[in-house]
């Protein structure tokens, strides 16, 4: 292997966040025309040309979510166990929320029966806002701090309970991971319908924008001078396999600063993502839909990388025993399997970007309301 055991450790944390933004990007504005659906479309027609603006890659779209669970398990299974443990009812809502898309897509348009239809509707949007909400509250809470430690055994034992997620930086968190979501999400409408729908999605993309705008600022001012954050004082050495609780970690006002303190280019993140923003809201307001979903996209990029530089090299800090949280140097894998899965990732990540690539380019082109009409019996 080319690479020492530290130097994984750093590119598996790139890694990962490169599947969580693909995912972000691709099943972003999927959720984002979800929440929008039942309101978007004023009738039956309209909302199956929204349903149908994303019909076609929304499963392959979702594999970028199943590939990111993968690649956690195999390689932080310590995070893994610890996520699965405090965040089991919220991750039982995720997916019992989630099986409303694949039956809303397939089944809805069957039955001509508005109340079928009206019921499956409110289906699609549960199974985009739920998530957006649970990933934004998840987010949240790893940078208030996790309730969990490690006893004299090993067992990881957390403390807390579901309602306790529901603080309210958690609640920010989620409500900013939607208004993104949704801004995303009507940067895409704008450029896959045309006449009334795109007209509604750039309108509401102004105001989604705006929100997000709001929301990520006051966010970043409670992260820098509200909350505290989570500092290493002392460890073992990074190119070495040791377990959590051999180092030492204080909880301190400010602490999720320290990176930006230290690599001042990384202020870039953040400032991107705002003009982004506010370039998605130029772009909307002047009718050029692809540049603005282009804009809407690199800012949900820059905030969800704003936040993981933050928190680097945290990766579920804990609140109740600083010294038990997981980060990129103790909660990884062995060094034989993170160097295998590296070249596994090195052969197919590109395959995968070069055949999602190709799919959008063949998938490319407006749904409009003749586009239903002429598919009646076909289209979702």
């Amino acid at each position: 292997m080319i690479f020492d055991y530290e130097t994984l450790k750093i590119i598996w944390w790139g890694f990962v966040g490169v599947l969580l933004v693909g995912f972000a990007l691709t099943g972003g504005f999927d959720f984002g025309v979800g929440i929008m659906l039942p309101f978007i479309g004023k009738t039956d027609t309209e909302r199956r040309v929204v349903i149908n603006s994303i019909g076609s890659t929304w499963e392959g779209n979702q594999t970028w979510f199943i590939t990111a669970g993968g690649a956690l398990f195999a390689v932080w299974p310590l995070v893994y166990g610890a996520a699965f443990s405090g965040f089991y009812v919220a991750l039982m809502l995720l997916l019992f929320s989630l099986f409303f898309r694949p039956v809303g897509f397939d089944y809805r348009s069957k039955i001509a029966d508005p109340r079928w239809r009206h019921f499956w509707d409110w289906g699609l949007f549960a199974g985009g806002l739920v998530p957006a909400l649970i990933f934004g509250v998840a987010f949240g809470n790893l940078l208030l701090g996790v309730p969990f430690h490690y006893d004299d055994t090993m067992r990881v034992e957390y403390v807390g309970g579901f309602f306790g997620l529901l603080n309210p930086f958690g609640l920010l968190s989620g409500v900013l991971s939607i208004a993104m979501l949704v801004m995303h999400g009507a940067g895409f409408l704008q450029v896959k319908t045309d006449a009334l729908i795109a007209l509604r999605a750039r309108k509401i993309a102004i105001g989604a924008a705006l929100v997000t705008i709001v929301l990520f600022i006051i966010g970043g001012y409670w992260i820098a001078f509200g909350i505290d954050g989570y500092r290493i004082t002392a460890m073992p050495d990074a190119n070495s396999a040791f377990m959590p609780t051999a180092k030492t970690v204080i909880s301190a006002s400010g602490a999720w600063m320290d990176n930006y303190t230290k690599w001042p280019v990384t202020w870039t993140l953040p400032i991107i993502a705002l003009v982004a923003a506010v370039l998605c809201i130029a772009f909307s307001w002047t009718r050029k839909a692809l540049p603005a979903f282009l804009s809407s996209g690199l800012a949900v990029t820059c905030i969800i990388l704003t936040a993981g530089t933050a928190m680097f090299p945290f990766v579920m800090p804990s609140s109740l025993d600083p010294g038990s949280s997981l980060t990129v140097w103790d909660a990884v894998s062995s060094y034989k399997t993170l160097g295998i899965m590296f070249w596994v990732v090195v052969i197919m990540l590109p395959i995968i970007i070069l055949y999602t690539s190709w799919v959008y380019r063949i998938m490319r082109g407006k749904v409009t309301i003749q586009d239903i009409h002429d598919n009646e019996h076909t289209a979702y």
